[in-house]
């Protein structure tokens, strides 16, 4: 997942108004649908992660190898759907979920919802299979959202959690200046209003996407992201009267650290230094559009310190590791979960370090690197184990 973006600075005054966190608690409590459900561990990722394990048994490192072990036994992260032809997956998660289940507890599973049509308008690392030129939108909602929705309607036993088009509406915010995103925008905005409205289940908790603190959480950016969301949601509602959402996803493939032990010199200025205090700002302009105001924080992978010179480098980014592991147990009120959305390991594109494969390649020296350097340290798990 990529983009390029524009980052505006504020006045000195605005950031310290509102880069207090964590957050009081907000006016519109819901109940957290992450909080007494097991959630659902990828095996796919898990046997890619056996690549892994055997790099660190070659190398007799056999803690490290456990360590991975943990990783691909006991950690929950999220599918990606990226095509039609992907839609299959949702299937095989429903089918894994369910033999993990362990007597009426209930599942969470994650799934990511991203195939706009001329997605990733700014980059182009991650491009997807549909063209706005070639009936992309048409496409997106009969074969795409309409299918998606209709295979997750009918698992009405476990829970899902949806992640909706990451970056998307980042560009539309941010990256008007490029005319292939001004373009996409109109259809960026009609697709996810649409897939809003198509996935109104109970067990089904939308979480459009917001991009991360560096992009969105400059002080004069935070206004429009709500803004942007809001018309988002009432264009959802034009179509089902019921659309709602749970909230937004944050920090989507990207590196920056939930609460930062230190701040980095490329934040100053930015009320939004870390995820806990991207969300902490951006909370109260979504409650004045009338918006909730949870979030869920990926930190699948976290940069080390002084890894990046600006925050724009989003490549492949070293050295890193796995940050905080999944859970709900956070101290900031707007927070749902820590979340593992992008599985670490796979590649960003073939750029930021050298020899770097394609997007969503495997990288086995990276995750190597990932393992090594988790915060905090994973426990070991030895010998094979069970598988969940």
């Amino acid at each position: 997942m990529v983009q390029l973006t524009h980052f505006v600075m504020a006045t000195a005054a605005l950031v310290g108004a509102v880069s207090a966190a964590p957050a009081p608690p907000p006016s519109n409590v819901t109940v957290n649908p992450w909080i007494g459900k097991d959630r659902y561990v990828v095996q796919s990722y898990g046997k890619k992660l056996e690549q892994t394990i055997a790099s660190f048994t070659a190398q007799n490192d056999t803690l490290n190898a456990a360590r991975t072990r943990t990783v691909a036994q006991k950690v929950s992260t999220f599918t990606w759907i990226t095509t039609r032809a992907g839609l299959a997956d949702i299937k095989t998660a429903i089918k894994e979920a369910r033999a993990q289940k362990k007597g009426k507890k209930k599942m969470m599973v994650g799934l990511v919802l991203y195939n706009l049509p001329d997605r990733d308008c700014s980059a182009g690392e991650s491009a997807g299979e549909l063209s706005i030129a070639n009936n992309g939108l048409a496409l997106y909602k009969t074969d795409f959202v309409d299918k998606y929705a209709d295979i997750v309607s009918k698992a009405k036993d476990l829970d899902f959690a949806i992640v909706l088009e990451p970056d998307s509406l980042g560009n539309a915010i941010t990256n008007q200046g490029v005319p292939f995103c001004a373009n996409a925008t109109p259809v960026y905005e009609q697709g996810i209003a649409y897939a809003i409205a198509k996935l109104q289940f109970p067990n089904v908790h939308l979480y459009i996407d917001a991009a991360h603190g560096g992009w969105l959480g400059w002080a004069d950016n935070l206004k429009p992201t709500a803004q942007i969301f809001a018309k988002v949601v009432e264009m959802a509602r034009a179509i089902n009267a019921k659309a709602k959402i749970r909230g937004y996803s944050t920090n989507v493939s990207n590196y920056n650290p939930f609460q930062a032990k230190v701040r980095e010199n490329y934040t100053e200025w930015s009320p939004s230094w870390d995820e806990s205090h991207y969300a902490s700002s951006l909370a109260p302009f979504l409650e004045a559009e009338g918006l909730p105001s949870n979030f869920i924080i990926d930190q699948g992978r976290v940069a080390l310190l002084g890894a990046r010179k600006e925050w724009g480098d989003w490549c492949n980014v070293a050295p890193g590791g796995f940050g905080l592991l999944p859970g709900s147990g956070t101290n900031n009120s707007y927070v749902d979960s820590v979340v593992w959305v992008k599985p670490g390991g796979e590649s960003d594109g073939a750029c930021g370090l050298e020899g770097a494969p394609a997007a969503g390649a495997w990288f086995d020296g990276y995750v190597q690197m990932l393992v090594k350097n988790a915060e905090p340290a994973l426990k070991p798990t030895y010998g094979k184990g069970p598988k969940a």
